[in-house]
């Protein structure tokens, strides 16, 4: 019989391959998603809101009250 203790090695070191990519990937992914940004909720969302009109009116049918807080700056900036 031909000796194949090669192939052993070989599977061991193709799985470990698989692991370590997988942790690799994982952690880049939660790297990237993980990082800081200077965006803040207030500052994105003017980017999709409704207009005023059905942002009072909703406020007004769910048991809310309007705000208008234009003036009020993003917490950690002054001015």
């Amino acid at each position: 019989m031909i000796e194949v203790w090669w192939i052993y090695v070989v599977v061991v070191l193709v799985l470990a391959a698989g692991i370590y990519a997988f942790i690799e990937l994982t952690g880049a992914r939660t790297r990237l998603m993980n990082k800081r940004s200077t965006r803040t909720a207030e500052s994105m969302y003017d980017n999709y809101a409704d207009s005023y009109r059905k942002q009072r009116r909703y406020a007004r049918e769910h048991g809310g009250e309007w705000r208008d807080d234009s003036s009020v700056n993003p917490p950690g900036q002054s001015g």
